[in-house]
């Protein structure tokens, strides 16, 4: 029972990360569209003549072309990406199978509907099975729910058939060859399966949007407040995914499309010269608005609360910390460096910070704002607020900051003060406040508590990978190992061999033991490099 409570929860932690990759091209392609739609539309181009000028549009034009397409081919990408991202041997293949599956499951459901001679052009049929175009078949829109359907079944024919023999006849179609095979045949039947269920499945899903719809602004607030409580298991992803890209967050006719899902209503929105309707104000609640109070003025207040708690001697040596936080909040919309200062800490601090940011959703829903897109940070305020014109209420924003960065600072600093909180500068011993300091500490430490050597080999100049190994239990200790945008994500063999001290010492935010056998080490933006890094040290399990 525990083992199989494990691997499902590895599963789930890995499926979370699968989403990251298409969530950053989303977010690329938001932007490119936001400016470029922007910077064409009459609304700016009139009170910005010199924009008028040919070039200018035909810039701004292939801009917001070239953002479409993450959300045109939005599903697709999903569907090669958790294969890709699951896989962990042979990713093209597994990446490959994933667009072969999902065409294959499409062009099933059209030979269903045309056997049934389902008229696929009657406002009846359409709206009782949901056809759409999908990849220029017409077939049942199953947006994002199917791409992710499409991608755990490939990953899962990829893992049992990659290494798959044939008798010599066949021994051609074998090994990974045979994974878009048999994804292609596998797919085929859930393809003509789906037009038997979706329609059922299709009323459920819009009785729940309906359901949050009718909740009003309390909406965007439980939406708000689930994304920061789900943060540390990463599981907030797939709560997010919901909410942008399927009924759930939303749906209705924009400029004669109908458009499901709070992110795809926006853009389509965004890309449409009529006025939003209600529909779409109230899906966008969904949206980057809502995390503006607490990403523009609430973290950054929490910040410059525990930067004034800290010991005096220690405020140099815990400032560039604090600062890269807010910039990685404040510009990146990336909140965890800063999150992860206090969670572990004071749970209870965090509890109260996620109630604070539903508050500014319903906040920024109540007011009116209409910014949206994904990220919650200055980029998105600028592009999607300012230039968009007064209608966004874009200057509601900076006050809406304001109140909160205010309400953040004197929380924290009461909470740190009357609690003694051990907020970073704060700790008993004065080492544990500067990672630099420690990690030099390390390496002139005796044989066998780092890897041999004269000084240590850092990454992203400052993260010591081989102690960093050393800390998490060896090679021998990692059965797997991966990253999403902040943290190392792992499974080890003994959860209890990783030093979570030793840890963040040498420059982590936080360690999160799971269970016996998964670790996350909060590590920040350059997790990345430290992942490779120990990647390198690390023997291919």
């Amino acid at each position: 029972m525990k083992k199989t409570k494990a691997a499902l929860w590895e599963f789930l932690q890995g499926l979370g990360k699968t989403f990251m990759l298409p969530v950053a091209l989303l977010a690329f392609c938001g932007i490119m569209l936001g400016v470029g739609a922007s910077l064409s539309s009459e609304a700016v181009t009139d009170n910005l003549t010199f924009l008028q000028g040919e070039g200018f549009h035909l810039v701004f034009t292939w801009m917001s072309n070239t953002g479409q397409v993450a959300f045109t081919f939005l599903p697709v990408l999903f569907a090669m990406a958790i294969p890709l991202g699951l896989a962990r041997e042979d990713k093209g293949v597994a990446a490959f199978s994933g667009f072969v599956g999902y065409a294959a499951m499409n062009l099933a459901v059209n030979f269903y509907l045309t056997a049934r001679d389902v008229d696929m052009e009657s406002e009846k049929d359409i709206a009782h099975y949901g056809i759409a175009d999908v990849l220029g078949i017409p077939s049942i829109d199953t947006g994002l729910l199917g791409a992710v359907a499409v991608g755990i079944i490939v990953s899962l024919l990829h893992r049992r058939f990659r290494a798959q023999r044939m008798p010599d006849a066949f021994a051609f179609f074998g090994g990974l060859r045979f994974v878009p095979i048999v994804s292609a045949l596998v797919l085929s039947i859930v393809g003509l399966l789906i037009p038997l269920v979706w329609p059922t499945f299709n009323s459920g899903i819009s009785t729940v949007g309906r359901a949050i719809g009718q909740a009003g602004v309390f909406g965007p607030f439980f939406f708000g407040m689930g994304e920061v409580l789900l943060r540390p298991i990463g599981l907030h992803h797939i709560l997010v995914a919901m909410f942008r890209f399927t009924d759930v967050g939303g749906s209705g006719a924009v400029c004669g499309d109908q458009v499901s899902g709070a992110l795809n209503m926006f853009y389509a929105q965004l890309n449409c010269s009529g006025t939003p309707s209600e529909a779409v104000r109230n899906a966008t609640g969904f949206l980057a608005q809502g995390k503006m109070a607490v990403y523009l003025g609430g973290l950054p207040g929490a910040a410059l609360a525990m930067y004034h708690c800290a010991k005096r001697a220690m405020r140099p040596e815990i400032k560039a910390l604090l600062v890269s936080g807010v910039v990685a909040c404040a510009v990146g919309g990336v909140t965890e460096p800063l999150e992860f200062l206090f969670l572990f800490i004071a749970p209870w601090l965090y509890l109260i910070h996620a109630v604070l940011v539903g508050l500014g959703f319903l906040v920024a829903a109540v007011l009116g704002v209409f910014i949206g897109n994904t990220d919650g940070n200055v980029i998105d305020f600028l592009v999607f607020g300012v230039l968009q014109g007064t209608t966004t209420k874009w200057y509601l924003v900076p006050v809406i900051a304001a109140i909160w960065f205010a309400g953040y600072y004197f929380l924290f600093r009461w909470a740190i003060i009357r609690f003694d909180l051990k907020t970073p500068g704060r700790e008993d011993d004065p080492e544990t406040g500067s990672a630099d300091a420690a990690s030099d500490e390390v390496s002139e430490a005796p044989d066998g508590d780092t890897v041999a050597g004269p000084a240590p080999v850092l990454v992203a100049g400052k993260y010591d990978a081989a102690a960093i190994l050393d800390a998490i239990g060896g090679p021998e200790n990692i059965t797997s190992l991966d990253n999403c945008i902040t943290r190392l994500r792992m499974t080890v063999e003994d959860a209890e061999r990783v030093d979570a001290d030793r840890l963040k010492k040498l420059g982590a935010v936080g360690v999160m033991k799971l269970d016996a056998h998964n670790v996350q080490v909060i590590i920040g933006p350059q997790v990345q490099s430290v992942k490779d890094a120990i990647a390198e040290m690390t023997p291919a399990r």
